[in-house]
């Protein structure tokens, strides 16, 4: 899977953020109800996940792969659907939680050809944490020799971060390459309130010889309690 197929890949399905780092969905501005909304996306959830699926076809993996990533898009519905039903409160915070699912789904779709790690309170994918300034451990292990370091999300915006309110991650990182990258970073979230929903993607590149030979996305969102 290269770099250009998989950004294609994240991009593809994924709804348009607005100026605020919030998806933009005109379904949104119409729904009568967060509870008829929640109703709309969760369907929303559950067919989206068979275009992934068709690009797994696609893809005539190995079976052990092909299994691993098809679990993964099936778990991630499921979660999915569940924070939308169980955790989202506003018609915005279930936006963000139908955004992160589909930016997981893609993201698992493409697969992990080197071993990343993204852990807030230990937890990974979907996680806790009170209002405050939230750690945020980055882990990942190139192959074969190869190291790792932090990329960009966009050439001036380093994390994607879609959020009920206003956060920000801390963005000066060194330009360091490692065999084995063990990072914090710390998340500001003081604005937040209890309930808010935050998803973020983390941007990983794998170097050989100091040039870029793969990069990949992992996506997490925090309920804050």
């Amino acid at each position: 899977m290269s770099s250009l197929n998989y950004w294609h890949l994240v991009c593809l399905f994924v709804l348009p953020l607005d100026k605020d780092g919030v998806p933009c969905d005109e379904g949104s501005e119409k729904a009568s109800s967060v509870e008829d909304y929640k109703v709309t996306c969760i369907q929303f959830i559950k067919d989206i996940c068979g275009d992934y699926l068709a690009w797994v076809d696609y893809y005539k993996l190995p079976a052990d792969e092909d299994k691993k990533r098809r679990d993964k898009i099936h778990a991630i519905v499921e979660r999915t659907n569940e924070w939308i039903a169980k955790v989202a409160t506003t018609i915005k915070a279930v936006d963000v939680v139908m955004n992160d699912g589909i930016q997981k789904m893609a993201e698992n779709t493409a697969g992990y050809p080197f071993q990343i790690g993204v852990f807030v309170n230990n937890m990974s994918g979907y996680t806790l944490a009170k209002p405050g300034m939230i750690d945020i451990n980055v882990k990942a292990v190139g192959r074969e020799g190869n190291k790792v370091k932090m990329g960009w999300h966009q050439k001036d915006k380093r994390f994607l971060i879609s959020s009920t309110s206003p956060v920000s991650i801390e963005s000066n990182i060194e330009e360091q390459e490692f065999d084995m990258m063990d990072l914090h970073l710390k998340m500001d979230s003081t604005k937040c309130q209890q309930r808010d929903v935050i998803s973020f993607t983390v941007i990983v590149v794998e170097t050989k010889d100091s040039q870029e030979y793969e990069r990949r996305g992992m996506t997490t969102i925090i309920h804050l309690g």
